[in-house]
């Protein structure tokens, strides 16, 4: 998938029911895929992006959360955190696969096979516009993606 083509149309379960892309054509999707529901830093992500969710409503663009947890630890994890955002559920990897976010990695010494964390900007017409790839430092990142939404404004 590269910056301008079209992204193909998909349909997930959310915390807010089953979400199908096309649907949101005419404004911007944000697209943030991180590991685990309730770990630090997934934790410190989700709160960056509710707590701008007006601003990214605001500049008429759409911010999900998917991650492989299930639909029932998504619920639990945004109810937790009061998260104003949707989350996607991808157990089976195939939006994940997608996207090309499933990638061989090493938590405490060990192979694991994980999404590494990455964030994508869908535009009004369903073509990437932006994308952040194996994201090091989450602090501010939701800014740097509000700023390019409204940049395409």
């Amino acid at each position: 998938m590269n910056i301008g083509n079209a992204v193909d149309d998909f349909t997930l379960a959310s915390t807010g029911g089953d979400f199908q892309l096309s649907a949101l054509r005419g404004g911007s999707v944000v697209l943030f895929f991180y590991p685990r529901d309730d770990t630090p830093g997934c934790t410190i992500e989700g709160n960056e992006f509710s707590t701008l969710l007006p601003k990214f409503a605001a500049a008429n663009a759409t911010v999900l959360g998917i991650s492989r947890d299930t639909l029932k630890k998504h619920e639990k994890f945004r109810a937790k955190y009061a998260y104003s955002h949707h989350l996607l559920a991808d157990p089976d990897e195939t939006i994940c696969n997608q996207f090309d976010v499933m990638k061989n990695k090493t938590m405490y010494g060990k192979p694991v096979r994980g999404i590494v964390r990455s964030t994508f900007v869908i535009d009004k017409e369903g073509r990437l516009a932006h994308e952040w790839r194996n994201i090091k430092s989450i602090e501010n990142h939701a800014a740097t993606v509000l700023t390019a939404v409204l940049e395409m404004r």
